[in-house]
């Protein structure tokens, strides 16, 4: 897979370092040339240019990329500017850091698909994330073991959970369901919000749209998340 991440500080870089680790192409973008260069041996690429620069940001291949990370972590003003400069190119999946309450708020008024938030273990689950097909969050519960949130496949739209055998094809249990909400924010522009429903029962039935909270071994959960629909 392709990423594009626009700050290469601590998380940026970070993250820009794990996924590379885990195989995908990374473009690393910094303001900041000493940022790059202290990345750009352990990355796919390492660019110094201005991501402000509309002009220079159109010569990236955006359209190729999977997802687009602003990581910037210290200027407000630039990390807005940014943010509404790739929402405007159309990203697959427009990913941005939260730098404050205020700029959260701004940024998910502009339309952000995903909003980060600055721990460094974020960058860490991110980037596991990432590379899981389908995959929203992670928490590692061992070595082994992982909680998973995963978007429901399509085969299981409209089964319930005993109907889709998981616990004995894949030895995986489904926690919970989790349906996404349209709220308004204070700009009256809605965005998403998550709504658990709770302990589910082998009768509850998956709608589309749902993410199922999964725990099992992570062989088990990779091998699921590789099927096709």
């Amino acid at each position: 897979m392709k990423y594009i991440i626009v700050g290469l500080g601590n998380f940026g870089g970070h993250l820009a370092k794990r996924l590379t680790s885990y195989g995908h192409e990374v473009i690393g973008i910094d303001a900041s040339e000493d940022k790059v260069e202290a990345v750009k041996d352990k990355i796919t690429h390492a660019i110094a240019m201005d991501a402000t620069d509309i002009h220079a940001v159109r010569n990236l291949p955006c359209k190729e990329a999977d997802a687009v990370i602003i990581a910037i972590g210290e200027d407000f003003g630039a990390s807005i500017m940014v943010t509404a400069l790739f929402k405007q190119l159309q990203i697959k999946r427009l990913i941005s850091r939260s730098i404050n309450k205020v700029h959260e708020t701004v940024i998910q008024a502009i339309g952000v698909d995903e909003i980060l938030h600055p721990e460094e273990d974020s960058a860490e689950r991110m980037a596991k994330s990432l590379q899981m097909k389908g995959v929203i969050d992670s928490l590692d519960v061992s070595d082994n073991y992982n909680i998973i949130e995963v978007k429901a496949p399509q085969r299981y739209i409209g089964l319930t959970i005993a109907e889709t055998k998981i616990r004995q094809d894949y030895n995986i249990n489904i926690l919970t369901l989790i349906k996404m909400e349209e709220k308004p924010n204070i700009f009256g522009v809605k965005s998403k919000s998550k709504k658990v429903t709770g302990v589910v029962t082998a009768e509850t039935k998956i709608e589309e749209g749902d993410i199922l909270l999964l725990f099992g071994h992570i062989k088990d959960i990779q091998e699921i998340l590789s099927l096709e629909d």
